[in-house]
């Protein structure tokens, strides 16, 4: 099953509603960064929540989410943003990418151990204008949790997000999540209807593992309220990196910088932390960086 996410609405209720499969994307984020389990389960849930917060962005319109938390994983972040109209790029990484810790008692990863207390900051930007940024303190850790509260303070908006991640050693089961959340003028009966049905439901990567796609979830969450689909697009693993990028950092190490680098070493190397892409410079490329400035 391609990773999808689709986008609906009910304005009469006044609720939209984006539900998104991503099991591909969090294993190759997994593979990329060769994640240990617990942190698979901490970026993935970050990754698809990045997905889904990014279903209305278009053009040169990008999300980030960032969790910078004192437990073993430090910080870990996710980016999303428009490859093109109907395929959205996501990438996420962990700092500390071997973490695994013990079961919890409810037989579900410890995200929270792994997290620890801290910030979650959203950053929304584009090529044009300052970006906006808003920083919440982690209400527990789960993620989804963040998610929902960052929602509630910074933009005032109610809503419900669950996200999940089933891997084991191996590799990624199943990954997804969905967001309902409040437009303007809506019906607070019809959001307690669907944070009902979202407490009684199944875990979401039961249902994806069950082969669930994305209109199933939402679905499952909606019950009797009527959905009308607005967006359905592709959600691929993508980054952002490029060898101009990297360049453009080591010329902000300045001139002398960088002929200090010709002298200490024959190449130098930088790893991007998103999707370990290498870029090698040799000690002539440097010396050309340096004739720049």
């Amino acid at each position: 099953m391609p990773d999808t996410l689709l986008a609906t609405s009910n304005l009469e209720a006044g609720i939209a509603l984006i539900a998104a499969i991503t099991t591909d994307l969090v294993a190759e984020i997994r593979d990329r960064r060769d994640l240990w389990p617990t942190a698979t389960a901490a970026v993935g849930r970050l990754a698809t929540g990045a997905a889904l917060f990014g279903a209305a962005l278009k053009g040169s319109e990008r999300i980030s989410l960032q969790i910078a938390g004192d437990g073993p994983l430090g910080t870990i972040a996710a980016d999303a943003w428009m490859l093109d109209e109907r395929t959205a790029g996501v990438r996420g990484y962990a700092r500390n990418a071997r973490v695994d810790l013990p079961i919890d008692v409810r037989g579900k990863f410890d995200v929270v151990g792994a997290i620890g207390s801290g910030s979650l900051q959203v950053t929304r930007s584009d090529d044009i204008g300052q970006p906006y940024v808003g920083v919440v303190p982690l209400r527990s850790g789960e993620v989804a949790e963040d998610l929902a509260v960052y929602l509630a303070q910074s933009e005032q908006i109610p809503s419900i997000v669950a996200l999940g991640v089933l891997a084991n050693p191996s590799g990624v089961l199943a990954a997804g999540g969905f967001l309902a959340r409040a437009l303007p003028g809506a019906d607070e009966r019809a959001l307690a209807r669907l944070e009902t049905r979202a407490a009684n439901m199944p875990p979401v990567t039961q249902l994806i593992a069950q082969r669930a796609d994305a209109g199933a979830l939402l679905r499952e969450l909606a019950g009797d309220l009527e959905l009308r689909a607005q967006r359905e697009m592709e959600v691929r693993f993508a980054c952002r990196c490029n060898r101009v990028k990297v360049e453009a950092v080591l010329l902000g190490l300045g001139p002398d910088e960088l002929v200090k680098l010709t002298h200490e070493r024959d190449r130098t190397e930088a790893t991007c932390e998103y999707c370990k892409t290498r870029y090698v410079f040799t000690a002539d490329e440097i010396r050309e960086l340096a004739a720049r400035l």
